[in-house]
């Protein structure tokens, strides 16, 4: 149960990593009308969580395959800087990570969390949030499904959280989506998903379009 409840708390909304300020795409797709019913919101969360499954999963996975310090995983961190190729999610991934480890190595001082980052410096690699998660985890002792579970949580808890914010939906409407989404994780988390991150694919383009264009928006209430 101890080990359960440390998971839950990494993955609490209110740990200051910087995940509240960003809308990965929702808020520009609101603006652009591409969420024009609730059946619309319900397939933007299905699609970008599928993304996730598809292009983060198989970085998660070869992070807890692969020893650090490894050429290949240098190879890893190049290529994760290379996917994103929007520059508002490329600056708030390094942000992110650095804030993530940060907090980690306060609670976990024994564990040597800051020489992920140290090395990386050292290397001059960039460090991004997803394989910064998964690195973390797996010192700490945390098992790859936990991971993989947790992530797939707090992205679909960001985004619920963004589209409550954004008056998209109302906040009890909203946990209830959460709430169904759930349902959906087991068939996601079953998904076949590869192992080693040259496998990754993208699947959300227009997401990315929108992400894109975040940028152009008249008023902005989240970075991107």
């Amino acid at each position: 149960m101890p080990h359960l409840a440390r998971l839950l708390h990494l993955t609490d909304s209110a740990l200051p990593t910087g995940s509240f300020a960003y809308s990965y795409g929702l808020e520009s797709s609101a603006t652009f009308g591409l969420l024009p019913s609730p059946g619309a919101l319900r397939n933007y969360l299905y699609s970008f969580l599928q993304q996730v499954v598809n292009l983060e999963f198989p970085f998660i996975n070869s992070c807890f395959h692969l020893a650090e310090g490894t050429d290949e995983l240098r190879n890893l961190l190049i290529e994760y800087d290379a996917q994103l190729l929007v520059p508002p999610l490329h600056r708030a991934s390094l942000v992110q990570a650095s804030n993530w480890l940060r907090l980690l190595a306060s609670f976990y001082p024994a564990m040597g969390l800051s020489g992920i980052s140290v090395r990386a410096a050292e290397q001059e690699l960039p460090l991004h949030f997803v394989p910064a998660f998964a690195l973390s985890l797996q010192r700490v002792g945390f098992g790859l499904d936990e991971a993989r579970t947790a992530y797939l949580h707090m992205a679909l808890r960001d985004q619920i959280s963004a589209a409550i914010r954004l008056g998209v939906l109302g906040p009890m409407e909203g946990h209830q989506l959460q709430h169904d989404f759930y349902a959906i994780f087991e068939e996601l988390l079953a998904a076949p998903t590869s192992v080693y991150y040259q496998q990754a694919t993208r699947s959300g383009f227009l997401l990315e379009v929108t992400q894109m264009f975040h940028e152009d928006i008249y008023s902005k209430l989240f970075q991107n």
